[in-house]
């Protein structure tokens, strides 16, 4: 069953981007501003944005080692499918075989062959796609309902913080994606409903979010 918002670049595009990120991320953290934070501890959390999860945070994680793998596989598989159409229209998000979609695509017929592609990856429990197609026209005359890239990954960063810094909430345990809508997209697993409740709260209020489209779920 697949239902049915954007887009994210590859890393190496990413990184002038994430200096801007780093800022609002630290305040949200209770690190100070990027102006204020001494050489090494910006570094640091740069580190942090750029690289793969630590062994640490792998080895807290709720899900198993065999589940983690299965994901990475499945995630490498779709990006093959982007990577065979030549776009980086789309960005992936997943947990426990649960792949979330999302992006905008101004070519209908990249649109449908990638979705035809990702349909064909093995191994998905289930797919939340979020991906549309928008002519260019379009999105121009949506330009006002549209985000910025840039600005989706600060409120995704701010997001991420929040999450970081609120007790009660594992936040390892979840994975979250902003849209061009301002629309959060959360996959995972709450210990308890409070647990999930606080999670969604902090969500929604944080600064930018529009919406919280919730595919996680409890499980102690």
């Amino acid at each position: 069953a697949y239902t049915y918002c954007t887009d994210r670049k590859a890393l190496p595009m990413r990184l002038p981007i994430l200096r801007r990120v780093a800022a609002p991320l630290a305040v949200a953290l209770g690190l100070g501003t990027a102006l204020t934070m001494p050489a090494p501890a910006m570094a640091q959390l740069m580190d942090i944005l750029t690289a793969p999860k630590t062994l640490v945070d792998r080895a807290i994680e709720a899900r198993k080692s065999g589940d983690i793998v299965e994901d990475n596989r499945i995630v490498i598989d779709v990006n093959k499918v982007m990577a065979n159409l030549g776009t980086i229209k789309a960005s992936t998000e997943i947990y426990e075989q649960h792949l979330l979609i999302t992006g905008i695509f101004d070519d209908k017929a990249s649109y449908d062959k990638f979705e035809s592609g990702v349909k064909k990856v093995k191994g998905v429990k289930k797919l939340y796609w979020h991906a549309v197609y928008m002519s260019k026209a379009d999105q121009e005359r949506r330009k006002a309902e549209l985000i910025d890239w840039k600005d989706t990954l600060v409120t995704e960063a701010k997001v991420r913080g929040n999450m970081i810094k609120t007790r009660g909430i594992s936040d390892v345990n979840f994975k979250t994606v902003s849209d061009a809508f301002g629309t959060i997209y959360v996959l995972g697993r709450a210990r308890s409903q409070e647990e999930m409740k606080k999670l969604l709260t902090v969500i929604s209020r944080t600064p930018g979010v529009k919406k919280v489209v919730n595919y996680g779920y409890v499980k102690p």
